[in-house]
């Protein structure tokens, strides 16, 4: 089975209507204002999966400062989660800092959301050492929720949306709360290459990382580099489509020179047993 675990979906209301959310909200014109930015739609996705033999994939909205848009974007997924509840993963999306936050996750979580995310840390400006951040790995231990954070790596050319949230503080986050799965995009901006320091390892055991944005990021050798840590098992594929479409990653794991049960791993039997529950 082949399961996408970053994928974000936009209401057809909300595209049509884009340059009004982009007036009203800083991050998400910081991401979504050039004319190259692609918009997916369920139907979209849908049609993707079956070119690329995706099986299911985790959606989410688009996180942003407005909570009242996030509401708008998890009413969205969880409708469409609903219609097609053998394709789709829904996922949801909160501002942290909306005093309404716990009562919005618990509320997607009675309608069927198995996660938690992409949330943006530095978009939505609440720090990972923050009471927020508290709330919301408390929320989402107690709900057994993964929780998706975009993390990127802090050197290299820049783009629209890379932040400065740095490793160390991925990694204090998640030693802070160790009972929360955590989802680190982006291979977590590397904070995979430090789980060959031990403590690290033992630190970061309920943490994974997804290959979203990979191939605009690093050489394909990383999946053998992850073999070599010692953590292909924690590693899931996310394409952050509409970004990128599934087909590249996969033509890219073929070529990695992992073994076929290795490919098989990332491609969706990770993800399996990650959201086996639902």
């Amino acid at each position: 089975m082949l399961i996408d675990v970053h994928v974000h979906l936009f209401p057809p209301d909300v595209i049509a209507n884009i340059e009004k959310y982009l007036e009203k909200n800083e991050f998400l014109a910081q991401l979504c204002s050039s004319p190259r930015h692609k918009y997916a739609t369920a139907e979209d996705l849908l049609a993707e999966m079956d070119k690329c033999g995706i099986d299911k994939s985790a959606i989410s909205g688009f996180a942003s400062s407005d909570q009242g848009l996030c509401r708008e974007m998890n009413d969205y997924i969880l409708e469409m989660a609903k219609a097609h509840p053998q394709r789709f993963l829904p996922m949801a999306v909160v501002d942290p800092l909306d005093p309404g936050m716990e009562k919005e996750i618990r509320r997607c979580h009675e309608m069927g959301a198995v996660g938690v995310g992409e949330l943006m840390p530095w978009g939505q400006k609440f720090p990972l050492d923050g009471k927020e951040a508290g709330k919301l790995a408390s929320i989402c231990s107690e709900k057994k929720l993964p929780l998706l954070l975009h993390i990127n790596e802090t050197v290299g050319h820049y783009y629209a949306g890379k932040g400065d949230v740095s490793v160390e503080e991925a990694a204090a986050f998640a030693l802070k709360y160790p009972q929360l799965t955590i989802i680190y995009a982006h291979w977590g901006g590397g904070l995979l290459f430090y789980e060959l320091m031990p403590e690290l390892k033992d630190q970061l055991q309920n943490v994974y990382y997804d290959t979203a944005a990979s191939p605009f990021l690093y050489h394909k050798n990383i999946y053998r580099v992850a073999r070599e840590i010692g953590i292909l098992h924690k590693v899931l594929l996310g394409t952050d489509y509409p970004l990128i479409s599934p087909k590249r990653y996969l033509k890219e794991l073929q070529e990695t020179g992992l073994s076929q049960k290795e490919v098989e791993m990332i491609a969706g039997g990770n993800a399996a047993r990650l959201f086996s529950n639902c």
